[in-house]
């Protein structure tokens, strides 16, 4: 991807994060374009389509965040980022293939991931939640949306999202615990291990605290 191609790119996607809350900001998307790129060159795959759908991938966020989770950020985001690359006059193969990417990009979406460049999307944005980064992430969307900041003693299974009860411990549970499960390519499958014995080792620590046994 040509520099001048990319700045225009970036230039154009950060628009879209001017209302974003922190843990989906534009620092996010630069941090899965980052880990994108890392994977891509390790997997041999096409670093253009790569670097636009990670650039690319959350624009939809906000229209979910206002709409408390109704609306799917990847279907949202797929549309506008479509939009956009015609704008750029990016040939129609080539935004299909970024298309792709987006629209299969979330956890908890109905489109799996098919091509090598839409699992290395899949990948990086969900190292992104796992590990520090991830724990970190996890706190960060439990305050905006108004959680408790623990709950470990709670049945998980009967709390809700954006509740006062969508603690860091809940998404551990809920999601972040199964994602190294879920990776699609041998790059992400190694990093997410790391990060994943982190987290168990996090929260169980964060439980004997809160319990008072440390």
């Amino acid at each position: 991807m040509s520099r001048k191609l990319l700045e225009e790119i970036s230039r154009k996607a950060f628009r879209f994060y001017e209302n974003s809350r922190g843990s989906h900001d534009w620092s996010h998307t630069e941090r899965v374009y980052k880990l994108a790129m890392r994977i891509a060159e390790k997997e041999g795959a096409d670093l253009e389509v790569v670097g636009m759908a990670a650039l690319l991938h959350d624009i939809g966020r906000e229209e979910q965040d206002k709409s408390k989770g109704s609306i799917c950020h990847a279907e949202s985001g797929a549309r506008l980022a479509r939009a956009l690359l015609l704008e750029l006059a990016i040939a129609e193969d080539k935004i299909r293939r970024v298309i792709h990417c987006i629209e299969t990009h979330r956890f908890r979406g109905h489109k799996r991931p098919q091509s090598k460049e839409a699992k290395i999307l899949f990948d990086a944005d969900k190292l992104d939640s796992i590990g520090a980064v991830g724990v970190g992430r996890a706190f960060q969307f439990a305050g905006e949306v108004g959680a408790r900041l623990h709950n470990g003693q709670i049945d998980i299974h009967q709390t809700e999202s954006y509740s006062k009860e969508d603690t860091a411990y809940r998404e551990f549970t809920v999601k972040l615990c199964r994602v190294k499960e879920c990776m699609l390519t041998e790059e992400g499958k190694k990093m997410a291990e790391q990060r994943h014995r982190f987290m168990e080792e996090f929260f169980r620590r964060l439980n004997d605290e809160a319990e008072g046994r440390m």
